[in-house]
């Protein structure tokens, strides 16, 4: 069988148009590079001999969220995948990098809350994936990742949400460093080594709609 042609050579584009196209326009940048740090997270973690099976959601999946699902020493686990946002990436004096990672989802979704409030958001629920991986790849061009269990991120203090929409919500920009500073962790095992001892409990409070509707107020994606 003839080797499929590269990308470019089917797009009759040159590496160096390419570059031009992706350094030009942010948004292409962003969408190549979540998916790039997908596989690279996908190649530098996922051999390890305790995980027996790996699955990824739709993208378009609004009830399914996870770009991984793995099952971990006979437990079932769900990874995030999240680059930092390069503009907020900063080296302090000391050396050490700071910035921030935009922890939503792709799609809008209906969320109903406990208290019966309703939200069409991209904001990701406490309890919806198990484990985030933050690429940190726009510190230092260096593919490196830190981790952290979903239930130590911070949760969404905007003030147009009720007490119980902000509980159950993720900041959407979750502050990173590097070195990696808690809740976050250079070493992705020992934290699903803990969520594989958990006891199993539901991964959502809320329900989540795929069905878009114009009568509910949508929240801002900028929100934290």
């Amino acid at each position: 069988m003839d080797k499929p042609r590269s990308i470019l050579e089917r797009w009759e584009l040159s590496v160096d148009e390419l570059t031009e196209l992706v350094d030009a326009n942010p948004s292409l940048r962003g969408m190549m590079s979540g998916y790039i740090a997908e596989k690279k997270f996908h190649d530098m973690f996922l051999s390890h001999p305790d995980i027996t099976e790996i699955a990824k959601d739709d993208d378009h999946d609004r009830k399914m969220k996870g770009d991984r699902r793995l099952l971990y020493k006979g437990r079932k686990l769900t990874i995030e995948v999240k680059s930092l946002q390069t503009a907020k990436s900063r080296q302090r004096k000391d050396g050490t990098w700071t910035g921030k990672a935009q922890v939503d989802a792709s799609d809008r979704r209906i969320i109903t809350f406990n208290d019966g409030s309703k939200l069409n958001t991209t904001l990701l629920l406490c309890g919806e994936f198990d484990l985030l991986a933050v690429s940190c790849f726009a510190f230092e061009g260096t593919w490196r990742f830190v981790f952290a269990k979903n239930s130590d991120l911070p949760n969404s203090t905007y003030r147009g949400y009720t007490e119980e929409q902000r509980r159950q919500l993720i900041a959407s920009l979750v502050p990173v460093t590097w070195p990696p500073t808690a809740p976050f962790y250079a070493d992705p095992f020992p934290l699903l080594d803990e969520l594989a001892r958990r006891p199993e409990e539901p991964s959502v409070e809320a329900q989540i709609q795929n069905a878009p509707s114009k009568k509910i107020k949508k929240a801002k994606k900028t929100s934290s």
